[in-house]
């Protein structure tokens, strides 16, 4: 079976996002490494905000981009995508389909016969796949600086039961960013 992973910024704070994203302009180094972990994945699935917000990747004018961000396009764009949007009906996006309802026996059914693992964005659509125990490992890039105000990163948790998580991998990057790997642990 594949493993579903989430992976998400966050400010010092707990914040994943305030609708603009300033704050997390990308460390020295950073865009080199993400590119690196969803090099692997063969589906990314996305809240339709987080989808609005990567879909950038799909044509941006590489002519203006360093090697770094000109590898991070070419991996996102080969990537096949799903977007889970109530109001989302058609994208311009190759390898993109929309569902317009999450179902967690679907996504089960899309580890258990993925080729490759999988990605998941957005942190309401996170939510619900953490509350099914569906995620497997969660990637947090965490920036040091504070927003205030936004979508939490505690808010993903379910708060009905308690998660325990592994810390598989820690790395360091210029502007005081870190990066945290955890294995997620339920029912321990």
């Amino acid at each position: 079976m594949r493993k579903l992973h989430y992976i998400s910024v966050m400010s010092l704070d707990g914040y994943i996002g305030d609708g603009h994203y300033d704050w997390s302009l990308p460390a020295e180094g950073s865009t080199s490494f993400i590119t690196e972990i969803i090099r692997p994945f063969g589906t990314y699935l996305y809240g339709r905000k987080n989808f609005e917000t990567m879909s950038f990747w799909e044509n941006p004018d590489l002519s203006a981009m360093g090697p770094e961000h000109q590898d991070f396009a070419g991996v996102w764009q080969a990537a096949e995508k799903v977007v889970y949007s109530r109001t989302l009906t058609t994208t311009s996006c190759r390898k993109t389909r929309i569902e317009n309802c999450f179902d967690a026996e679907v996504i089960r059914e899309m580890k258990r016969t993925a080729a490759k693992d999988l990605c998941i964005g957005g942190p309401s659509l996170a939510a619900q796949a953490i509350h099914h125990q569906l995620v497997d490992e969660i990637h947090l890039f965490v920036v040091p600086t504070t927003i205030g105000s936004g979508i939490p990163v505690i808010p993903v948790f379910p708060k009905d039961r308690r998660i325990r998580f592994e810390l598989l991998k820690e790395s360091r990057f210029s502007e005081g960013w870190v990066y945290l790997r955890y294995r997620i642990l339920f029912g321990i």
